[in-house]
């Protein structure tokens, strides 16, 4: 992971992507969201969504298992290469949460997030906050979630 000073406004970082199956759909619902347009193939048919489709939950938490996935590969690259790696997290919450198009079974969601704001932090000087926009879209191109995020980021360390 880059340092808090390696980073610029405007950089854009990969996550990754998912292709979401009926089954995944089902099983995420059957824990987290019963709603039957998630969870019945007939029932969704008569739904507003006109199929199958996965949780707007479902399709954040994705984001997030790519996310702690990439971060971990880069960190352990980095580490086999000799480098430093600075430390990342936790998030301080997200805002503007926006599910702005259904996923359905068989879309490939390919998610990527923004640096869209940096700041020292005022009360930890060891570390900066920075804050990204998170989307996915879908094989089409088509927008379908939408988010912004700030997490802590470790600063780079002082030389003697």
């Amino acid at each position: 992971m880059k340092y808090f000073e390696d980073v610029q406004v405007g950089d854009v970082f990969p996550v990754g992507g998912h292709t979401f199956t009926a089954d995944e759909i089902k099983a995420f619902a059957g824990r987290f969201d019963p709603q039957t347009f998630h969870l019945d193939e007939a029932a969704a048919a008569q739904s507003h969504f006109g199929a199958l489709c996965a949780s707007g939950w479902h399709t954040a938490v994705i984001w997030m298992r790519l996310m702690v996935d990439r971060r971990r590969a880069l960190a352990e690259a980095a580490r086999a290469r000799g480098e430093p790696v600075a430390a990342m997290g936790p998030a301080l919450g997200f805002r503007d949460l926006k599910w702005l198009k259904p996923v359905y079974v068989g879309d490939t969601i390919d998610y990527q997030s923004e640096v869209i704001a940096l700041r020292p932090s005022g009360s930890r000087p060891r570390t900066g906050l920075m804050s990204f926009v998170s989307t996915g879209v879908n094989q089409n191109g088509e927008p379908v979630i939408s988010f912004v995020s700030t997490t802590l980021v470790e600063r780079r360390p002082e030389q003697p």
